[in-house]
């Protein structure tokens, strides 16, 4: 009934009368009114006025299971997509559906994240309604060593939805950060799986810090939300959608030429790191340089004090001045 409810209200220009709903569904005043305080306890902004009856104003920010199955009308991603008001990790979700056979493209987002994974074991916790944590199963047709790269095009695919939705200008911190006005918004983790050399399947998580208004005291001077970036709410459905839509047109740009060669040009021109002092941190020997690039399998280029390149493969990276070394 509350689906059906939503629907009534979104073609509804004006007030529908409780009556009208009660006649409709053949149920009681009282069973109404539930329904919408749960809707309304869902997100939906649905205003209630006495004599007239109920009117949807906004549906800005509502994040849920039919929603997303509403908007997200793309070609093989987010078929399916799970929706999950908690969870400790979507990735760990993913990875479930995955070894039970889940299609390419199946998802699930959570709105709220409890034990989500960074690199080197961090814990990422999302509070709930203010970010977006999800993650996509991939079934790649590709070699190992290239499961690396889609880290990089989700990374790419973000800062374009950001650019999109938002109007802010977003740069990536190789590999797996997003960062504006130099503090970082979104961590990426990708996951796979390998069995007799070649892949099982590849799990691209992010989470992406949307509507927040504060951070603890530690993280005030690392992190951001683009609701305080850019001084308005985000919807995080439309920028889910919007991110969606490019990951899925440049992964099938991958597939097709099994290199970054397609989106170098753009990826370079939205580096934070690039033509900057970077350290990296290499657990057998760190050393510093300047970030040229990447390479068209996504290695990152850094030109030594002696003046030779090399292309880092793995690792952390730390830009000079920007949220320190981390």
């Amino acid at each position: 009934m509350k689906n059906e409810i939503i629907k009534l209200l979104k073609d509804c220009p004006d007030y529908l009368s409780g009556q009208v709903l009660c006649e409709h569904f053949g149920v009681s005043r009282t069973a109404i009114w539930k329904a919408i305080r749960q809707l309304q306890a869902q997100g939906y902004d649905i205003e209630a006025v006495r004599n007239r009856g109920y009117r949807l104003k906004n549906l800005q920010d509502v994040l849920n299971q039919k929603e997303l199955e509403d908007r997200l009308k793309l070609k093989w991603i987010a078929k399916p997509v799970y929706f999950k008001e908690e969870t400790g990790s979507t990735n760990n979700d993913v990875k479930l559906l995955a070894e039970n056979g889940a299609p390419h493209g199946t998802m699930v987002t959570a709105a709220m994240q409890s034990a989500g994974k960074g690199r080197r074991d961090r814990v990422w916790k999302s509070p709930a309604g203010t970010t977006i944590a999800m993650s996509v199963l991939l079934r790649p047709k590709l070699g190992p060593d290239l499961a690396s790269m889609v880290t990089l095009i989700q990374a790419h695919a973000i800062v374009l939805a950001i650019e999109e939705v938002c109007g802010l200008q977003a740069q990536i911190k190789w590999p797996n950060d997003v960062v504006v006005n130099g503090r970082k918004v979104c961590g990426i983790l990708t996951e796979m799986s390998v069995s007799m050399g070649e892949i099982d399947y590849v799990i691209v998580g992010s989470g992406i810090n949307v509507n927040m208004d504060s951070f603890p005291e530690e993280l005030s001077e690392v992190a951001t939300s683009l609701k305080l970036a850019c001084g308005h709410p985000v919807s995080r459905l439309q920028l889910i959608e919007s991110i969606l839509t490019h990951f899925e047109q440049e992964y099938d740009c991958f597939e097709a030429s099994g290199d970054l060669s397609f989106l170098k040009e753009s990826y370079e021109a939205h580096m934070v790191n690039k033509d900057r002092e970077v350290r990296v941190l290499d657990p057998k020997e760190p050393f510093e340089g300047i970030a040229r690039g990447i390479n068209t399998h996504g290695e990152l280029l850094v030109e030594k004090g002696d003046g030779t390149i090399e292309a880092i493969y793995a690792g952390e990276v730390s830009v000079r001045g920007l949220y320190g070394y981390v």
